[in-house]
């Protein structure tokens, strides 16, 4: 395989070098990580990702003589399609076959405790042969061996070093689920020093992190390398692209992939002559020129064959794509998406006539992370959705409305969950701003062009019922009348396509300087929407 082509296309931060090793190197430790994955299979139509490129890498690091580990930094068991049949089992399945070739230590996210009941994680747990890792989280299932498996201030031995790993994941606070059979401690600061000083004092030789966190959490708490220099990186997830923190001598590194194994990374860890840690990092794009791994292809075609027949309809043509329909999550977490804007506009007709006025969507929703391309087969429309999304009808101010809206550009970095998908409206952004003043301008069409929201008047509005309750940090009004939950979106989507090909019509649109409904200022004396 001609080398991988340099491990296939790795790209360090600093420069792109051969994973090759000499003999005294080859006793260190390469800690492969990923995070965010929802498929036993690759996406972009097969082109990116996937856990068989991930499981080619280990291979091929493994061929040079290194001790490999596998980090997953959380969410992986919910949600997707295939979840909705077999609670993420088809996952540990393909989890426990990379194991098996190098050991996989895992941080639960917020996404594994989706379930409201125990027993899909009892499930998981009893067939995990990988080891579950938690400091600041228990299992409570009731079940004995399953409260017993999680693993707390967990450790590894290598060529005679010994490396503490602290694992951390998201309270019900800050977007995690709040379960009673995992209750969660919010203090992650504390409980990584706390472990980090358990560390210290077994004399190990470094401390990691694994981690599902939002990302100035893991910031706060690599700066305790300040005052435990033996804290050198930590591996994250929940953001869902790559993410990075240069090691220095106040702060650990910080590494976090693209979801569905996009992006990962490896990480070197070697020791010098006075057995001081030495870390080379590398963020590695798995694209077409990393081959798949034949064995592990073994298993995925078994799900796949699984899934259809479950599911013979799967892959029927329900419509036709006018262009390259673009769910990525790249696209549709950060900026304007064509399928975002196109299952936002189902949504305005979800309470009959007349339509809402404004209605936008999470993009954290539409879980696809593909483009949808030619014939759009009800697959490309199950997999947008990997849990249900019930929709309220409800009316707000124009003044409401824009401070509900300010929550959608909140923050810095890419791959925001909460970045909006929107109809009925388009909106300029400038982040240069203070957060919740970002907001530059609203406006709603007119019959001779868009004007800006009018602050006192009342405007119908459809949301996802996750955002009316608050998720995402939404915070719509509760003094409002509001419909229940109702008119599901996947169907209103499915419908829409199914209408346009009875018609004989194609779904979507090119965005352009004329339509589209996002606009961010590069600079702050820029004009929106020019």
């Amino acid at each position: 395989m001609k080398r991988m082509l340099l491990l296939l296309s790795c790209i360090s931060l600093y420069a792109c070098v051969s994973l090759s090793v000499n003999d005294e190197e080859s006793s260190g430790i390469t800690f492969v990580h990923l995070n965010d994955t929802y498929r036993v299979g690759a996406v972009e139509d097969g082109h990116a990702g996937g856990f068989s490129r991930v499981v080619t890498v280990v291979r091929e690091l493994k061929s040079q003589g290194r001790d490999v580990r596998v980090m997953h930094g959380g969410d992986f068991l919910y949600p997707s399609l295939e979840s909705s049949l077999w609670n993420g089992m088809q996952m540990v399945d393909a989890m426990n076959f990379m194991d098996a070739l190098a050991p996989l230590y895992v941080v639960g996210g917020n996404h594994e405790f989706d379930r409201r009941t125990s027993k899909p994680l009892i499930n998981a747990v009893k067939a995990s042969e990988f080891e579950w890792l938690g400091d600041n989280y228990r299992f409570r299932t009731g079940d004995a061996d399953v409260d017993n498996a999680l693993k707390s201030a967990f450790t590894i031995e290598s060529g005679g070093r010994t490396v503490g790993i602290f694992a951390l994941t998201l309270h019900a606070d800050d977007g995690g689920n709040e379960r009673g059979y995992v209750p969660i401690n919010k203090d992650y600061r504390g409980v990584a020093e706390s472990v980090i000083e358990q560390f210290e004092s077994a004399g190990v030789d470094a401390i990691v992190g694994l981690t599902h966190l939002h990302i100035w959490q893991d910031d706060e708490i690599a700066r305790l390398r300040a005052r435990h220099p033996k804290l050198i990186f930590i591996l994250g997830g929940h953001e869902h692209e790559p993410e990075h923190r240069a090691l220095s001598d106040g702060s650990a590194a910080v590494m976090k992939g693209a979801s569905n194994a996009r992006t990962i990374w490896t990480v070197n860890l070697d020791f010098d002559a006075n057995g001081q840690p030495v870390v080379t990092e590398n963020q590695v794009h798995l694209n077409q020129q990393v081959a798949l791994d034949p064995d592990y292809e073994v298993l995925a075609t078994k799900w796949r064959s699984r899934l259809l027949e479950t599911f013979p309809f799967l892959e029927a043509t329900v419509g036709v794509a006018a262009l390259p329909l673009d769910g990525r999550e790249v696209t549709i977490r950060n900026e304007e998406s064509n399928w975002g804007s196109f299952v936002a506009d189902q949504m305005r007709g979800a309470f009959g006539k007349p339509q809402a006025d404004l209605a936008f969507v999470n993009g954290g929703t539409l879980r696809i992370d593909d483009y949808i391309a030619d014939d759009i087969q009800f697959e490309d429309i199950a997999r947008t959705f990997g849990f249900s999304s019930y929709l309220r009808h409800m009316t707000v101010s124009g003044a409401e409305f824009r401070e509900v809206m300010q929550a959608g550009y909140r923050g810095f970095g890419p791959s925001k969950g909460y970045f909006p998908q929107i109809s009925g409206f388009r909106i300029c952004v400038d982040r240069s701003r203070n957060e919740g003043d970002r907001i530059v301008s609203l406006q709603l069409p007119t019959n001779g062009g868009w004007a800006e929201i009018e602050d006192d008047k009342e405007y119908s509005l459809v949301v996802p019922d996750f955002l009316y309750g608050g998720g995402d940090g939404y915070k719509l009004p509760k003094d409002r009348a509001v419909s229940r939950p109702a008119s599901e979106l996947i169907y209103r989507v499915l419908d829409a396509v199914l209408g346009a090909q009875a018609r004989g019509e194609k779904v979507g649109w090119a965005i352009n300087d004329e339509n589209r409904r996002y606009h961010e200022l590069l600079e702050s004396k820029q004009a929106c929407f020019r």
